[in-house]
């Protein structure tokens, strides 16, 4: 459960209602109009049609009574004179007609003084000549610019006002606020905090985050005693496991203010905007100590420096120096604590994990059995289930599940179950929930029979290889049903969770591997191309056994790693193998005597048992798919049950 952020969307803009046009733009569109309104009143406008008339040209014309109306306005006349028609003219049948047309002139500066041009226009035309004063174009001129110079200082004034605002609120996107931290604040008194009942399955770091919490609710406490409270906790873990859950239930614990942000929001195209960030965010959060700043995925900014990609001084190394200063200069009386996540640890820069900044690391790994049982309980407690529901048996058919990969297992089967009319998420719906995240959705293509009979015989090899071998997970479930990428799959169910691997649970574990391969060939007689997924698998394991884990008794305890660093975190491009050629060898014909052997026991198994391989094989043609009860009526009850590693093999 998360709780909202500051600044929250209003109620209008979240319900889906017109929004109303932004402030500053009315004021753009109410200045460019006072502007285009200025500019109509100092043009000149003339209608279509008007003749310019040079001021001799006029002259002849009022001479020659041509000359029908005048008006005059200053040194500006305009009016009507008849002049001969262009197109009667040019047809020759007419050329005495005249038309009346619209002119304009203007008197020059050394008519001015002639006193006579007024009588005269006056005696020719009479009435028809109308004399106005000349308007105050310059005031009005004045009076429009006045409005817009107020205009522009209004607009500049509301920008300023609401960049200002964000930058109090903490966005930070504005005009002046571009090197202000995005940093969200979360506000634990909008709705219920988050607090360790909402985090499920972590209980060893819960009591570990408890001292912080104690810290943050009573830091003279410890100041008495003269002990220092850790500056910087580093959550690492894989994603989805709950890293950020933490950080804010740590925050709904202590009841103090939560700044999130995430490392890549530092990092901008502009050189110094990411450290004035990093020195906006410290100070922000120093101002509401206590207080908890937390910075995911702070592998964006914290990497390696010095890695020869890029300048010595380029933006990311600046942030990442300005984070190091700003977490030195924290006195002893600021009660800030800062908390990071990675899932990325092994990039982080030295000088950021040093006592002293992130001093206290915290290992935020997959939930165990009774840890997903209890994130199970945590995302249905508003969800009506059937009966037939077992949290336990959920529980053991996820493992290696995060909490976010089981929120989302549920998510799925409550979907599932609400598409087909239900009122209650049943087994069936979790069971389609699993397939469908684990293996993705069915595919529906048409597959001939004899491919059907050769995909059901492959998911019955593995079956019976992993029912009567020991030291082999329960076969839980088996299905021929494409999804995804596999045409089928062979789930196991472990009785708990698996702490380590022995070598005699490795064999075991490449023979339910080969199982598949080794029934297509002894029922076919021939050796499959869709095995690709399996052999990689059972290769990978195999290596894995002979070069990290010491279990070749030809080559003895020595780990022979190859190292997998990446060569772009500051360290050597060309890594050097630690062993010979001659070893090389003796590891690949290790690894090959392995899968050889596994081979061998699944054919020797399925052999045994061919008659159960054949009528699972033929049950599995008939109904698709096949869960343990049903095994149990056809292979009858497995001898062996014991802990084991879990496994899932896909075809």
């Amino acid at each position: 459960m998360s709780e909202p952020s500051t600044p929250l969307p209003s109620s209008r803009q979240s319900s889906g209602f017109p929004q109303p046009m932004p402030r500053n733009l009315l004021f753009f569109i109410i200045l460019g109009g006072l502007i285009l309104f200025a500019l109509f009143l100092s043009s000149n406008h003339s209608s279509g049609g008007t003749r310019k008339l040079s001021w001799g040209e006029f002259r002849q014309e009022l001479d020659a009574g041509n000359i029908v109306s005048v008006n005059a306005v200053g040194t500006s006349l305009t009016g009507k004179f008849s002049c001969p028609d262009s197109k009667s003219k040019s047809k020759s049948n007419n050329p005495d007609k005249m038309t009346v047309v619209n002119f304009s002139t203007e008197i020059p500066l050394t008519a001015l003084a002639d006193q006579e041009i007024e009588q005269q226009i006056y005696l020719k035309l009479g009435k028809n000549y109308n004399a106005s004063p000349v308007p105050d174009v310059l005031g009005t001129l004045m009076i429009v610019s006045m409005i817009a110079s107020v205009g522009i200082v209004i607009a500049f004034v509301f920008m300023f006002r609401r960049t200002r605002d964000q930058i109090l609120s903490g966005a930070g996107s504005g005009m002046l606020g571009f090197g202000r931290s995005p940093a969200r604040r979360y506000n634990n008194n909008a709705n219920r905090p988050t607090t360790f009942e909402d985090v499920a399955g972590l209980d060893s770091i819960k009591n570990e985050l408890l001292e912080i919490v104690d810290y943050l609710q009573d830091p003279q406490k410890y100041q008495r005693m003269g002990a220092r409270v850790p500056k910087g906790t580093l959550l690492v873990g894989p994603p989805g496991t709950g890293k950020t859950l933490l950080g804010r239930a740590v925050a709904g614990e202590a009841g103090v203010p939560f700044f999130s942000i995430n490392g890549s929001e530092f990092i901008q195209m502009f050189a110094g905007v990411g450290a004035s960030r990093v020195r906006d965010l410290f100070q922000t959060a120093k101002e509401s100590a206590p207080a908890i700043l937390f910075i995911d995925e702070i592998d964006a900014v914290g990497r390696h420096r010095g890695t020869g990609i890029g300048a010595g001084h380029d933006e990311r190394e600046q942030t990442l120096n300005q984070i190091l200063s700003e977490m030195d200069g924290f006195t002893p009386s600021e009660s800030v604590m800062v908390m990071a996540a990675t899932n990325r640890p092994d990039v982080l820069d030295p000088a950021l994990l040093r006592p002293g900044r992130f001093d206290r690391h915290i290992t935020v790994d997959r939930p165990t059995l009774k840890g997903r049982e209890a994130i199970f309980r945590v995302h249905i407690r508003n969800i009506p289930l059937a009966s037939d529901v077992d949290m336990n048996v959920l529980a053991r058919r996820t493992v290696g599940f995060t909490g976010a990969d089981i929120r989302n297992l549920v998510n799925e089967a409550t979907l599932w179950a609400t598409r087909n009319g239900k009122n209650e998420v049943e087994k069936a719906d979790f069971d389609y929930a699993q397939d469908k995240v684990v293996m993705g959705l069915r595919r529906e293509e048409v597959i001939t029979p004899e491919e059907r009979k050769k995909v059901a015989y492959h998911e019955a090899g593995h079956t019976v290889v992993g029912w009567f071998q020991p030291l082999s997970s329960p076969v839980h479930k088996v299905s021929i049903v494409p999804r995804g990428r596999s045409l089928g799959a062979t789930y196991t169910l472990p009785e708990g969770d698996p702490i380590g691997l022995s070598a005699k649970q490795a064999h075991a574990q490449l023979a339910f591997a080969m199982g598949g391969r080794a029934a297509e060939r002894l029922v076919f007689d021939e050796l499959p191309a869709g095995v690709e997924n399996d052999l990689k698998q059972a290769t990978k394991l195999a290596r894995r056994m002979v070069s990290n884990w010491g279990m070749s008794e030809k080559l003895g305890p020595v780990a022979f790693n190859v190292d997998e660093t990446h060569p772009f975190l500051g360290r050597e491009i060309n890594s050097n193998r630690e062993f010979s050629e001659e070893i090389a060898k003796l590891i690949d014909e290790e690894v090959c005597r392995f899968l050889a052997d596994a081979d061998t026991l699944a054919a020797q198994l399925l052999r045994d048992n061919r008659t159960l391989l054949d009528q699972l094989a033929a049950a599995l043609e008939a109904e698709e798919e096949i869960d343990e009860p049903r095994l149990i009526e056809i292979l009858g009850t497995s001898p062996f049950k014991t802990n084991a590693i879990p496994t899932e093999q896909n075809s």
